[in-house]
């Protein structure tokens, strides 16, 4: 007999109201969205990485290398010159080699941790983790761990389901079409009681998206850094991508 294994799934914001978060149940056969909400504090999300085989995070785990060098060269004065500090010198610091790649293979361009809001809910999960980690939970950067960086709307042009702007009130007929795609692309997912949260609330839908990468991913069906980029996405995170449809 199967037994059942919980992913969880992340769609972390800077305000704990807007926090999604979702677990599926994998029984072999089939896998059910358990359980979905949103709005979640820290204690909710420690304890459910807790209770998680694999989970699907939706926020940067870590800051371009680059750019961390920089302000620790520029705080100490020792930053030298650069021969421009046009777009090309300021895109090699703001972003990840993680956040080239994703663009290089599905052509969605991940917001800069360095640079956009996005930080705010990056600085949230670097305290989750620090958390995670004195309860003895494994969190690094690369994944590796029982934490791994998902971004659901590249995992949704892996799948080749992009186009969709889903976001947002005005997302709700978006995310209905989406919902009967998904059911359609991933039959073995029940979605059991929660399919109308999820065409309700974008934070549910990309909740129980980084879930279903999270399982990808423990099931080796997701792409790990190649051994050439493994040292910097040991520092700067790695967005997981499923392999396809």
């Amino acid at each position: 007999m199967h037994a059942a294994i919980t992913y969880v799934g992340i769609d972390l914001a800077a305000d704990p109201k807007r926090t999604g978060i979702a677990q599926l149940r994998d029984e072999g056969t089939k896998v059910v969205v358990e359980d979905v909400q949103v709005g979640a504090d820290d204690d909710a999300i420690v304890s459910a990485v807790m209770s998680a085989r694999k989970a699907g995070v939706d926020v940067p785990f870590g800051w371009p290398r680059a750019f961390v060098e920089l302000v620790e060269a520029h705080r100490t004065a020792a930053l030298p010159p650069p021969p421009s500090t046009g777009p090309q010198w300021r895109r090699e610091i703001l972003y990840r080699a993680t956040d080239l790649e994703v663009r290089r293979r599905v052509g969605k361009n991940p917001l800069s941790v360095a640079s956009d809001k996005i930080a705010h809910p990056a600085i949230r999960w670097a305290g989750i983790a620090a958390r995670l980690r004195e309860q003895g939970i494994p969190v690094p950067p690369d994944g590796c761990g029982v934490a791994c960086e998902v971004y659901p709307g590249a995992a949704l042009a892996a799948w080749q389901l992009a186009g969709h702007r889903y976001k947002g009130t005005e997302g709700a007929a978006s995310r209905a079409v989406l919902v009967k795609q998904l059911s359609t692309q991933l039959p073995w997912l029940d979605w059991a009681a929660h399919h109308d949260a999820c065409v309700d609330d974008d934070n549910a839908l990309d909740a129980v998206i980084a879930a279903v990468v999270a399982r990808d991913v423990d099931h080796g069906l997701a792409t790990p850094p190649p051994p050439e980029l493994a040292e910097l996405a040991a520092e700067e995170g790695w967005i997981w991508l499923p392999e396809g449809s």
